[in-house]
């Protein structure tokens, strides 16, 4: 049984696991929640995700929700297919790698979720935007790029020199930055550097536009 992810075209948190997808080449349905009409705040929803919040996959009856774990029970269940994107094997790749996962968590996605969210998706809700909000928060996120740059100083991506989740879980919210009005991202060299490759990824392109099916894989 094909895998099934339900979710929204244009959620961040649905984009990252359909790269995953797509990076992993795993078939996968795309079952569209109206978050317009409030789909996903009916009981129906709510009995399988109980924070009313996409996406969750539904995989031959296993069913899992938060993206980042998803992501993750992904690459373990399909390792060995497609783009390798965790270490397996070496426990210092893996500690690194776990390192890099909580750097993303703790000091990028708080303040350029929080950015991104205030002038893009603040108006798609009808609700006012504080710009002073965004600049303090596209502040707070300038320091804590400062030590990114440190670090894609000394090697390609955050966890070593191979790309891994931790990298691409990035780019929903870094390319929002710039639709917000924010060259952040093209502020420092290695930053810069980075994050040009990362976005440049064939599975990134593929959802730019919004996620749909993808049931296999040329």
């Amino acid at each position: 049984m094909v895998l099934k992810l339900y979710g929204a075209p244009f959620s961040t948190c649905t984009k990252r696991v359909a790269m995953v997808c797509i990076e992993k080449k795993i078939p996968y349905e795309f079952v569209n929640v109206d978050l317009a009409t409030g789909e996903h705040k009916t009981a129906v929803f709510k009995a399988i995700q109980p924070f009313a919040e996409v996406p969750y996959i539904d995989d031959d009856g296993f069913i899992l929700y938060e993206s980042r774990a998803i992501c993750r029970y992904l690459e373990e269940k399909y390792r060995g297919q497609g783009t390798e994107l965790a270490p397996h094997d070496d426990l210092n790749e893996i500690a690194l790698y776990e390192q890099a996962c909580s750097i993303e968590l703790c000091n990028w996605d708080p303040f350029a979720g929080e950015a991104a969210y205030e002038v893009l998706i603040r108006p798609l809700l009808k609700q006012p935007v504080d710009m002073k909000v965004f600049e303090k928060a596209i502040a707070k996120l300038s320091i804590k790029l400062d030590a990114y740059d440190v670090i894609l100083g000394k090697q390609a991506y955050l966890a070593g020199d191979n790309v891994t989740l931790a990298d691409l879980y990035h780019l929903t919210w870094g390319v929002m930055l710039g639709l917000a009005g924010s060259d952040i991202m093209t502020q420092k060299p290695n930053v810069t550097r980075w994050f040009k490759d990362i976005r440049a990824r064939p599975s990134w392109l593929a959802v730019t536009d919004g996620v749909t099916s993808r049931l296999s894989y040329e």
